[in-house]
């Protein structure tokens, strides 16, 4: 079963795109949490009138988010069971499904024969689950993290017709992200990546702290208690840092990708870091990419942004 992002009645189409995401984004006009609710009702204890006067949740709250996450992907994606471990990166799904559109748009087609790896898919398997709810894509998602794997497994399971399109890799050496996964004589259509963007642990946590301090005064609250906070979103080990941070990591898949470049199509990654595009550029012009884009993403204020490249003439 595939999610029509296309065809919207007038109604719909007559509402403005308020949050800066793309055009087919399902959630362009915000949360309904009254209906979200009604189809998901594990949400319901937690929303409540935000200071606003509008029903919301508390995004401080681990398992608010994580709940949330749940609904939404049950409402409009139909993925029943979506779950993740306790400190598991939980991602926000609008910005996810950004992600998958605009590679619809620079791929050129909905073809439900379009095939997709995701290197490092973590434990909450977001971007195959979108793109094979979405656009009917075949998709395969890899990680080093076999507990990671194990869970996106069990969402898998919990939806059936998803066996057929979504298949799960290990990746058992953390100096390759391509070897051992892309398998000989198979082609992708394109690959995607959220690449973990800090350098170390301490790193990761510096920011974590950083990322609650801005939660709180959002909040109105002074003060944000100095233990190691338990945010939102989530992350841990590779989810969130590796050795040389997002830079060195996008290094190596760019210089590997040169060797499986009869193998996929477009090679893609989110770059988290601004300062680490114009690098990244030209090192992929320098392995003999064909052609690189750089692709802007918004959402509110927040700007994000894919880098993509090809070895195809």
């Amino acid at each position: 079963m595939t999610v029509n992002t296309r065809h919207k009645s007038k109604k719909s189409q007559s509402k403005p795109v308020r949050k800066g995401l793309h055009p087919r984004n399902l959630h362009n006009q915000g949360y309904d949490f009254s209906a979200l609710v009604t189809s998901y009702p594990a949400l319901a204890s937690h929303v409540k009138p935000n200071p606003y006067g509008n029903l919301s949740i508390d995004f401080s709250d681990p398992l608010a988010v994580k709940t949330l996450n749940a609904a939404l992907l049950k409402r409009h994606y139909n993925i029943a069971d979506w779950d993740i471990p306790d400190g598991a990166l939980c991602p926000p799904i609008p910005g996810r499904a950004d992600y998958i559109h605009y590679i619809a748009d620079l791929i050129g087609s909905d073809n439900p024969g379009i095939k997709l790896l995701d290197i490092g898919t973590g434990a909450n398997g977001i971007y195959p689950l979108l793109a094979c709810r979405i656009y009917g894509w075949q998709c395969v998602g890899s990680d080093i993290s076999t507990r990671s794997l194990a869970n996106v497994e069990a969402i898998i399971a919990s939806n059936p017709d998803l066996k057929e399109r979504f298949s799960l890799r290990t990746q058992t050496d953390n100096n390759h992200i391509f070897e051992g996964i892309i398998q000989p004589d198979e082609f992708f259509d394109v690959s995607v990546c959220n690449p973990p963007f800090h350098a170390s642990q301490d790193e990761a946590l510096k920011s974590t702290q950083r990322k609650a301090s801005n939660l709180a005064r959002n909040r109105g609250e002074e003060k944000v208690k100095t233990k190691a906070p338990n945010l939102n979103f989530g992350g841990q080990g590779a989810e969130l840092w590796c050795k040389g941070g997002e830079l060195l990591f996008l290094k190596k898949m760019v210089r590997e990708s040169q060797v499986y470049s009869s193998q996929c199509h477009w090679f893609t990654s989110l770059v988290s870091k601004a300062d680490n595009v114009r690098p990244l550029k030209k090192l992929m012009m320098k392995v003999g990419a064909v052609e690189v884009r750089e692709i802007e993403m918004r959402q509110g204020n927040k700007i994000s942004r894919v880098l993509a490249w090809t070895f195809a003439q």
